[in-house]
């Protein structure tokens, strides 16, 4: 089978229409979120905001439905720290089928302490892992139910240089905020990997892909008010770094592809062509720390008694 990336060419600026489909975008009212959920907008697909700001997905919903006229755009409710509201939130949706979700959301602390969520979980782990863990449970008949479902989880180049501690994933003997959001990321990743092997052994039509924006930064991001306005000082400043990285709209172009290119398959990376950092998406080369079927496993089973979980999260 011939790779994505050779078999044609991927214009960003003219993407595939993606008319009566409906994506679940988890943080999609900032960040990269955000222009995941502008992009998709406007190849025609419905796209749904999940995020626990309704403040701040309107206005979200309005800078789309300015840049993108006719976009099809909702909120969803949803706080991923709060693991009991997760069911409720998803029968909200009130849908027969989803084409895809894009389990985006994240939470990232500078400074400690340590903190945790209401179900008593690590901020970071138990927000940007598990609440999306826990989400995807529920989100499994929705999925299933679709033509060709996809699930689409945003990791980060930040979990390159990471490796899971099995033994403290919640990072009760030792805190350091940059690691414990590395180590998250990480955990999405294994998770997206160890999901699409599952689904491959159940016979599943879902499949599961994980895509990274690479470095993007705010200040190199184009203003979209009141969600994203960098000040002219901020983008003199970043000019220098723009020849490593980029802004949130490009790194956004790499989920966006995860989700609608019809020649993307279940177990892959897509991240920016340039070093990882920047760039056109492309298919890259997973890290075997990435994708070690042993600690993802490890990984799992921890999840599901975590959370409380089906084993199988919902597809058998």
């Amino acid at each position: 089978m011939s790779s994505p990336s050779q078999s044609r060419p991927w214009n960003v600026h003219r993407l595939p229409r993606a008319e009566g489909r409906t994506v679940l975008v988890t943080g999609g009212n900032a960040g990269i979120g955000y222009f995941v959920a502008e992009q998709l907008a406007a190849t025609g697909a419905v796209v749904v905001l999940g995020s626990r700001d309704r403040a701040k997905a309107d206005a979200a919903m309005v800078s789309i439905r300015s840049r993108v006229p006719g976009a099809h755009v909702g909120h969803l409710q949803l706080d991923l720290a709060e693991l009991s509201s997760l069911k409720t939130a998803v029968e909200r949706l009130d849908l027969d089928h989803l084409d895809a979700v894009v389990l985006n959301a994240g939470v990232a602390l500078d400074d400690p302490p340590r903190r945790e969520t209401e179900d008593g979980h690590e901020l970071m782990f138990g927000t940007n892992h598990l609440g999306h863990f826990a989400l995807t449970q529920w989100l499994a008949p929705l999925l299933s139910a679709a033509p060709a479902g996809r699930v689409v989880t945003v990791g980060s180049f930040a979990a390159r240089s990471e490796r899971l501690d099995l033994g403290d994933l919640q990072s009760t003997r030792d805190y350091r905020p940059k690691r414990t959001y590395g180590r998250s990321k990480l955990a999405q990743m294994c998770f997206g990997f160890e999901l699409d092997r599952r689904l491959r052994a159940l016979g599943s039509t879902v499949l599961s892909v994980v895509a990274h924006p690479g470095g993007a930064l705010d200040s190199l991001t184009p203003s979209r008010p009141p969600v994203c306005v960098p000040t002219p000082g901020e983008r003199l400043r970043a000019l220098p770094a723009g020849l490593l990285v980029q802004g949130k709209d490009a790194g956004a172009r790499s989920v966006v592809r995860a989700v609608i290119d019809p020649e993307v398959r279940g177990g892959q990376l897509w991240g920016p062509r340039v070093f990882g950092l920047r760039g056109a998406p492309r298919l890259e080369p997973i890290h075997s720390h990435m994708a070690d079927p042993v600690v993802a496993a490890q990984l799992w089973d921890a999840s599901v008694e975590l959370v409380a979980a089906d084993p199988d999260l919902g597809f058998k």
